[in-house]
């Protein structure tokens, strides 16, 4: 469960005060399924940087199941990211000399699981994204939604409590987009994850349990009917 309480991070900006994230309290439980939406420039994925632990607020508490991450070391907070969240970008963020398999794997290197292992694992991950037979391909010889079906399976590899998503389709088509979100739903109920997604797709955002708008940094959220 994430709790953040009293959150806000500031920028100077010349003589200016950019406040990202104004007092945000927040409650995500285990298992929530929650889409953040806003004007650009809002804090999205600044809210999402503090959930990821990539970086520290200006003021208030980040609670991850108990530990207050604001307190950690640089090295706890590596440590974290490592074994209990999965990130998922728009822009796939593979690399492009590494096959599927390989990309797969390089989520796995920092936890010091062996090669053999981590060999079976990404397999594993990859037939859960229905890329089992595209493992010796690079990304160039990919579509954009077969490349996001690898950084999907590269995020749960390790097997995360938290799934973060930042416009994990917006560099799609439509059709294809929904095909992802299919994805990203069936491993969300069958892996028991909590998932946090920042879309600017309407279409998306109706569809989640529940739906937080960050607007100049203040935050709201409601449930949506019939989900």
């Amino acid at each position: 469960m994430y709790e953040l309480t009293h959150v806000t991070k500031h920028y100077t900006r010349g003589k200016d005060t950019i406040r990202a994230l104004d007092d945000v309290t927040l409650t995500i439980p285990d298992g929530d399924r929650l889409v953040i939406q806003g004007p650009t420039g809002g804090g999205k994925s600044t809210l999402l940087q503090m959930l990821g632990a990539l970086d520290r607020p200006t003021s208030g508490e980040v609670v991850l199941d108990g530990t207050d991450l604001t307190k950690l070391s640089e090295a706890r907070l590596t440590g974290v990211r490592s074994e209990n969240i999965g990130f998922v970008f728009q822009s796939f963020n593979l690399i492009p000399t590494l096959t599927a398999q390989e990309n797969v794997e390089t989520a796995l290197v920092p936890l010091g699981i062996k090669a053999k292992e981590r060999r079976e694992l990404a397999a594993e991950a990859l037939h859960s994204v229905g890329l089992g037979e595209r493992r010796a391909h690079l990304p160039s010889e990919m579509s954009g939604g077969q490349q996001q079906r690898v950084a999907i399976a590269r995020a749960l590899v390790k097997r995360p409590k938290v799934l973060l998503a930042d416009e994990p389709t917006g560099n799609l088509d439509e059709s294809t987009r929904d095909e992802i979100m299919d994805v990203l739903e069936r491993l969300w109920k069958e892996q028991g994850l909590t998932f946090i997604m920042v879309t600017h797709d309407s279409a998306l955002a109706k569809k989640a349990p529940r739906l937080a708008t960050l607007r100049k940094g203040r935050i709201t959220v409601k449930e949506n009917a019939g989900t």
